[in-house]
């Protein structure tokens, strides 16, 4: 069974891949990394303020004399330096460190300067939580705040990717709404009616969409019973989409605060993976976070 345990170990098997951290300068933000390349994931190299990341690693009692340190003057620079090394192969990766998302994402969706791609880059969350028999990926939870339905299919078809790269072959995916229904007034069940049809023409592969659906019937075969829904996602959803930023971010801390759940955080579509944690996680998030974007790149490395 794949679970977090698992894509550890998958992921510590695979070469270590150098990572810009960015603007570590925080205790935690230091340990994550230093604890990933304990762990042979990553080989970090910090890139932000030299003494503000000097006084972190200080206070993390840790000991940064064999890494490498770019200096930047602030935060900003951090994450436009960051992206300039990742531009010409200097780095594989970008793991965030004690910034705001936006500065980072800022410099990365740069049209001249980023990473993006010809695809819309989101934000996915794989979850393990005690209440479900695998593991769960929730999208987009962090950087689309109202996606269209264009945004909508490349962040479904991002998360497909990425559930193929931790070896889900055909995921299920349960587009969210807060009825089963097509209903006009609700803009989530119209977009997700068309998603399904875009599934149809192939413009979304590789998983089985359904949707709209209620959070409950797409993970409960019960409740999907109960309601006579019949679908081969509902009750049995590997990937849950959104409607919103709002609603994906908060369902992601609910299962984290109330059920449990561990998280890992990626971005993806773009061309390097970014490890996006909260600045409130702990090591073990960060480590998690940096084994699934580690096993990202890899997928991404086998498809180019």
């Amino acid at each position: 069974m794949i679970n977090f345990d698992s894509l550890f170990e998958e992921a510590r098997q695979l070469p270590v891949i150098k990572t810009a951290v960015v603007h570590p300068v925080t205790p935690e933000a230091i340990n994550g990394a230093i604890e990933a390349a304990k762990d042979r994931l990553i080989t970090p190299v910090f890139v932000g303020p030299i003494q503000k990341i000097k006084q972190a690693a200080e206070e993390a009692k840790v000991d940064l004399s064999s890494y490498e340190i770019i200096t930047t003057e602030h935060s900003h620079a951090a994450a436009e330096q960051a992206v300039a090394l990742a531009r010409v192969g200097k780095v594989s990766m970008l793991m965030k460190g004690s910034l705001h998302t936006d500065e980072l994402m800022k410099a990365v969706v740069d049209k001249e300067k980023g990473l993006r791609t010809a695809r819309r880059m989101s934000h996915v969350f794989v979850a393990e939580t005690p209440a479900y028999g695998k593991l769960l990926l929730l999208t987009d939870c962090a950087l689309n705040i109202w996606p269209d339905l264009m945004d909508k299919r490349d962040i479904v078809q991002n998360a497909i990717e990425l559930a193929h790269a931790i070896g889900i072959s055909v995921p299920k995916v349960a587009i969210l709404s807060a009825i089963e229904t097509v209903n006009d007034q609700l803009k989530s069940t119209i977009d997700a009616a068309a998603l399904c049809k875009m599934t149809d023409r192939k413009q979304i592969t590789g998983g089985i969409l359904d949707g709209p659906l209620a959070f409950d019937n797409a993970i409960s075969e019960e409740s999907a019973r109960i309601k006579e829904i019949i679908s081969p996602v509902a009750g049995k959803a590997d990937i849950l989409l959104a409607p919103d930023l709002e609603s994906g971010n908060m369902l992601a801390k609910q299962l984290q605060y109330l059920a449990n759940a561990k998280l890992a955080g990626v971005v993806v579509g773009g061309r390097i993976p970014i490890v996006l944690t909260s600045r409130a996680d702990h090591a073990e998030a960060r480590l998690i976070s940096c084994a699934l974007g580690k096993i990202y790149y890899s997928y991404l490395c086998q498809k180019s």
